[in-house]
């Protein structure tokens, strides 16, 4: 019996070596921050508010599976996103958010542990890449706009030469009934289709693409004339390279309708949004200097029939500056609100993605040293529109200072700080309301692989 055991082993193994070799290629990157801040007011109110340090971190691995040449499974998970000993978020249905714009396919619970954002294949065939699955959406053109959103999209692009034409199917909200969601709604559903082309020289790119957005998820068998929004959407940028300066502009136009019901009152509304980005950088070896200029357009008061700000149209995709663009270290700044939530003022708050917009930003830095970056910058915004009965236009004024050492090739540290002069916008519709001036620090070590 012995002998058969061992005959019969041997068998298995020389079955088992004799069998051929996967050819899975596996590769792995990511990047990993730990971070310590100290912001100083909670609320841009007097006396009102508290100020806050705490430390945080966060984990980011990407993986690349190639099964075959020109396939690829491509992964990326979260993990121990969280403030260092703080209190754990509670269990949510919701992903991860900043002001309604899903930024993780996990929720913020989820992403403390551990949460994948991306699982989607990649084939590279004769007529084109292919992607389907969960990959980011919301990335177009220059950083201005983009949401890094991880959504279900199949998506498909093809170039030849210089040019690149593309499509995308993007599924943002699923209402229809499932074992999770054993809902009674039909056609409910939240979709976005995407057709874009892009032209590459030796020295700038620039493309467009228009975007029609069927967001139905609101309404309901039981509520038939809840939001209903049908948004379009052009977006052409550019970017050119002449010697040492870098020019950058982007324009996302948003135009639709919207039909809903707001109490007993019924009502068929006009979709408009302009907001525009233009970026110029010079490089001169050891110095560097560069301006930006955004504006987004606000809603007018008195007409009810139309919603031109973005902030309304956010449902539809249009995500106005974007939480990919942080170019403040407090105002209009996605991660600051993310870790130590939005600042607050009198019947508004600074709550990350810029909305309703003019910007403004001078800028320049010094290289003293190959591994040393030291960048100071001066930003200034101010509403488009106002709300009803707010007094004032003036966001504010930031003062702005970076500096970040190079310690290896994959390891680095950044000290910065910033002191924003409060805009009266924040007082609201009452002078009475006294205002003060904020300022943060921040240190953060990063390692990338």
């Amino acid at each position: 019996m012995k002998k058969l055991r061992l005959i019969l082993l041997s068998l298995g193994l020389l079955m088992a070596a004799s069998a051929p070799a996967g050819a899975l290629d596996v590769k792995f990157s990511g990047e990993f921050y730990a971070a310590g801040m100290y912001l100083d007011k909670t609320s841009f109110i007097k006396d009102e508010g508290t100020s806050t340090a705490f430390y945080f971190q966060r984990l980011r691995v990407r993986t690349d599976f190639t099964v075959a040449p020109g396939l690829s499974l491509i992964t990326r998970f979260d993990a121990l996103e969280r403030s260092w000993g703080a209190t754990r978020s509670t269990a949510s249905t919701y992903p991860d958010y900043i002001y309604s714009y899903d930024n993780s396919a996990g929720t913020k619970a989820e992403n403390q542990n551990i949460a994948f954002d991306w699982a989607y294949v990649q084939y590279a065939s004769p007529i084109g890449v292919f992607t389907a699955g969960y990959q980011d959406d919301e990335v177009w053109g220059t950083v201005f706009g983009d949401a890094s959103i991880p959504r279900g999209k199949i998506g498909w692009s093809f170039k030849k030469g210089g040019w690149t034409v593309l499509a995308q199917i993007v599924k943002v909200d699923e209402n229809s009934s499932t074992s999770a969601y054993p809902g009674n709604t039909s056609d409910t559903d939240y979709d976005k289709y995407i057709a874009g082309i892009i032209y590459q020289w030796k020295t700038g790119e620039a493309g467009a693409r228009y975007t029609y957005v069927r967001n139905a998820q609101f309404k309901s068998d039981s509520y038939p004339y809840a939001s209903f929004i049908r948004l379009n959407s052009i977006q052409p940028y550019a970017k050119v390279k002449m010697g040492p300066v870098l020019l950058q502009a982007e324009l996302n136009y948003y135009w639709g309708s919207e039909d809903g019901q707001d109490g007993s009152l019924y009502y068929d509304a006009k979709l408009e949004a302009i907001n525009f980005y233009l970026d110029a950088a010079a490089d001169f070896n050891m110095f560097y200097a560069g301006a930006t200029f955004a504006y987004l357009s606000g809603d007018h008061d008195g007409t009810d029939d139309k919603k031109e700000g973005g902030s309304y149209l956010r449902y539809g995709g249009a995500t106005g500056g974007g939480s990919d663009w942080n170019p403040c270290l407090i105002m209009f700044n996605s991660d600051r609100t993310y870790w130590a939530g939005s600042i607050t003022g009198f019947f508004d708050s600074d709550y990350g993605p810029m909305q309703n917009a003019w910007f403004g930003q001078l800028r320049g830095g010094v290289k003293p040293l190959a591994a040393l970056n030291i960048m100071a910058s001066v930003s200034y915004a101010q509403a488009d529109q106002i709300p009803t009965g707010f007094l004032h236009k003036d966001y504010g004024t930031e003062i702005d200072l970076t500096a970040t050492y190079k310690i290896t090739n994959n390891l680095s540290y950044m000290l910065g700080a910033g002191y924003l002069f409060t805009g009266k916008y924040y007082k609201g519709y009452t002078d009475a309301i006294e205002l003060t001036n904020d300022y943060l620090v921040i240190n953060k070590l990063t390692l990338t692989f």
